[in-house]
């Protein structure tokens, strides 16, 4: 794995980010701790969880195994806030009241006395904005927190803290977690260019698809067994019935040709190579269940697909863009660009 800067700061961190949305959910503690080590042994030095993975048991399986590793000061940690802890109204959100307590109930489960990255999890339309990011900065400015990303923002939402945290002499927001890869693009109709504008690293989740880009799934055949969609097909944003479309099949063919030609790559390589390698993205979240799934995620940094490969790969699941404002805007400034 190389190492690139976590946004606009010269905080260093690997290709590679190890999520740990599937601790104390499908992996047991112990699988977690074997995890955590292999891919530390391995090289890697971001992990990434939430408060609310399993209701704080992520944080505290990660806050055990570095008791055990006591290698705290070797890794950038990073959590989130803002989905709800309790059934309190005031146990959610972004609001002041909120972040300051929950920042403590992370740190005490991470068992560490600061955080390398305090995500906002998603927008909250009840906080104001100013509200949260004067929260975040007092985090900063007593040491609790080093640096602030956000999760789940559209653009105006993503603008619009990145220039108020600037006008107001605020900590800055130096990152941005998309669902990112190759069957969800639509990040690039507008927040890959305002991050790159900005200075904002990306922190892609989702890279695998839900499954739909390991090659586990066959056309025409609805998921069974120990799979994801196969446990559950109706799970989230890719849930079977909305991701079995031609498109999703074509962009399937054409990884199914890369792993072919090759010969000793996966599929999972295969859509972590791409998005890893996009403009802006600063480190790719894994999101493995098992030592085995690590383990060949990890290969995908000793390989690049080439530019032909990656062309193929890029008309295969460009999902066009809608005819307004971003069709219209392009064809109209068509020739105005350099």
């Amino acid at each position: 794995m190389d190492y690139r800067p976590l946004g606009m700061t010269g905080t260093q961190v690997t290709s590679l980010c190890l999520g740990t949305m599937t601790f104390g959910k499908e992996t047991d503690e112990d699988d977690a701790h074997t995890i955590l080590d292999r891919y530390v042994d391995e090289g890697g030095n971001f992990i990434d969880t939430a408060d609310v993975y399993q209701e704080g048991v992520s944080e505290e399986f990660i806050g055990h195994w570095l008791i055990k590793r006591g290698r705290r000061d070797d890794l950038v940690i990073a959590t989130k806030v803002r989905f709800p802890m309790g059934d309190d109204p005031n146990d959610a959100g972004l609001s002041r009241r909120w972040i300051v307590k929950e920042v403590e109930n992370s740190l005490r489960r991470l068992n560490s006395d600061y955080i390398d990255l305090y995500q906002a999890h998603c927008w909250d339309p009840l906080t104001p904005l100013e509200e949260t990011l004067a929260a975040f900065d007092d985090l900063v400015t007593a040491g609790k927190v080093r640096y602030i990303g956000v999760s789940n923002f559209t653009g105006w939402q993503l603008q619009r803290a990145s220039l108020l945290a600037q006008v107001n002499g605020r900590a800055p927001v130096v990152t941005l977690q998309p669902q990112y890869n190759l069957l969800a693009r639509e990040i690039e109709w507008e927040l890959v260019e305002l991050c790159l504008d900005e200075g904002i690293g990306m922190l892609p989740w989702s890279p695998l698809g839900g499954g739909w880009l390991t090659g586990k799934y066959k056309r025409e055949e609805r998921p069974t067994g120990d799979t994801r969609l196969g446990d559950d097909p109706e799970r989230g944003v890719e849930a079977y019935d909305k991701r079995n479309t031609e498109r999703t099949w074509t962009v399937l063919d054409a990884m199914d040709k890369v792993v072919a030609d090759r010969g000793d790559v996966s599929h999972s390589q295969v859509a972590l190579n791409w998005v890893t390698h996009r403009p802006g993205v600063s480190s790719t979240i894994l999101g493995v269940r098992t030592l085995e799934q690590l383990e060949d995620n990890l290969a995908s940094a000793d390989w690049w697909l080439n530019e032909d490969e990656t062309a193929a790969l890029d008309q295969a699941s460009d999902p066009g863009r809608p005819e307004y404002p971003y069709g219209f805007i392009d064809e109209e400034t068509a020739s105005r660009r350099i």
